[in-house]
């Protein structure tokens, strides 16, 4: 089976990894020639673990990451210090944070060389498995294939040409980001702390390296003279060890992203031979820590669903239709409800005024911690599906 991937992100990676092992034919394409992404982290739960595992990369993920970010002292903050909510330990025991460009690497390494072609763009792939490229030497070609897995982002080419594409929009606030360049000793907590229309949050690497984000509400377009000076403005009087995370990244490694989502919910993640990965099916708010999980679960779903198909060099049809139906019917509506509650989330953290902040502060406080409990366990109790005997009718 051949099988074409748009957009070497996480998620793509994931399933090319995975499929590859599996034993079907795959290429990468991604449009950038330089691959390695910006500094930032990702925060990895069970699921996403599990769904690490489900590829084939799992022990490799941990070799790389530390368990003890899950053992911090968890949760939300005031702007002093005092805690609002704490998170039950055993709720995230699992938890590791990494390097985005590290997990990056670690997925391409992982990949039979040749595979990932850069500076190769999709113009446009169709639901017959029709892909138009457009490479580095500026000349187009046309390739077929089994089965096309648009993973090319936020704003996919290819899902502008879905029926009912709701598009993307703005939530209101955006996001600095950065990796410190030396440890920083974080005391043994970690988590985000909330303010007036902001916030900041910090989560240890395995090297000592903190992972931070700043967060505010701000026009899309908005625009500053100096980017960390306006985060020093915002935060630079909140408790330790904030303003001396800011300082011990270089300003170069700082940067900012306007936060968008899908502006609505798909009828369904795919068409004939063309499916839909990630964000590109599902881009949510990051207020839940799930953007990169739930696109490892949707590689690792493709993978077992797809397994018993990839190494025949011309899959049944109707088979290939039930395998891509069942991703539907298992994807679909865990993803749409976590991109929810994510929005729920940002919108809970990003309230106007002192007034509203109050009484966010005093809801944060009065959850019990089963609440919590109940609703980490929620998300992250995933397992891959079991695979499907050949010919069997797909369930949801």
């Amino acid at each position: 089976m051949r099988i074409g991937v748009i957009g070497s992100g996480i998620g793509g990676l994931c399933a090319a990894v995975g499929l590859q092992r599996a034993g079907a034919e795959v290429v990468v394409f991604e449009q950038a020639t330089d691959l390695r992404p910006g500094g930032s982290g990702l925060t990895v739960f069970a699921n996403g673990i599990r769904a690490l595992d489900a590829v084939g990369v799992g022990e490799r993920f941990r070799s790389l990451t530390s368990a003890k970010a899950g053992q911090l002292r968890g949760g939300q903050r005031r702007p002093d210090g005092s805690w609002l909510t704490t998170v039950p330990t055993n709720a995230v025991s699992e938890l590791r944070v990494i390097d985005r460009a590290e997990l990056h690497a670690m997925l391409v390494s992982s990949l039979t060389a040749g595979t990932l072609l850069a500076g190769v763009r999709a113009v446009s792939a169709q639901p017959d498995g029709v892909v138009v490229l457009h490479g580095s030497d500026g000349l187009e070609r046309t390739d077929q294939f089994d089965l096309v897995i648009a993973a090319d982002g936020l704003r996919s080419t290819a899902r502008r040409t879905w029926p009912g594409d709701p598009g993307i929009r703005y939530a209101g606030y955006s996001t600095w980001r950065g990796i410190t360049q030396d440890p920083v000793d974080l005391g043994g907590e970690a988590g985000e702390t909330l303010g007036v229309g902001c916030r900041f949050g910090m989560a240890p690497l395995a090297d000592g390296r903190v992972y931070w984000f700043a967060v505010a509400t701000m026009p899309a377009e908005q625009a500053f003279d100096d980017e960390v000076a306006e985060i020093r403005r915002l935060f630079g009087d909140w408790h330790h060890p904030i303003p001396e995370l800011v300082d011990a990244t270089s300003p170069v490694h700082i940067h900012r992203l306007p936060i968008n989502e899908i502006a609505g919910r798909l009828d369904s993640f795919h068409r004939g031979r063309l499916v839909l990965l990630g964000d590109a099916a599902h881009g949510m708010t990051p207020n839940l820590g799930q953007g990169g999980g739930q696109a490892m679960e949707d590689a690792a779903t493709l993978t077992v669903l797809l397994a018993p198909l990839v190494r025949s060099p011309a899959p049944d049809t109707a088979q290939l239709e039930a395998a891509l139906t069942r991703y539907d019917a298992l994807r679909r509506p865990r993803t749409q409800l976590i991109a929810q509650r994510s929005r729920a989330m940002g919108q809970l953290a990003h309230v106007r005024g002192r007034a509203a902040s109050r009484l966010r502060d005093l809801l944060l406080r009065s959850t019990p911690q089963r609440t919590l409990r109940r609703h980490l366990a929620q998300i992250q109790t995933w397992e891959p599906p079991k695979t499907p005997a050949i010919g069997a009718r797909p369930k949801s």
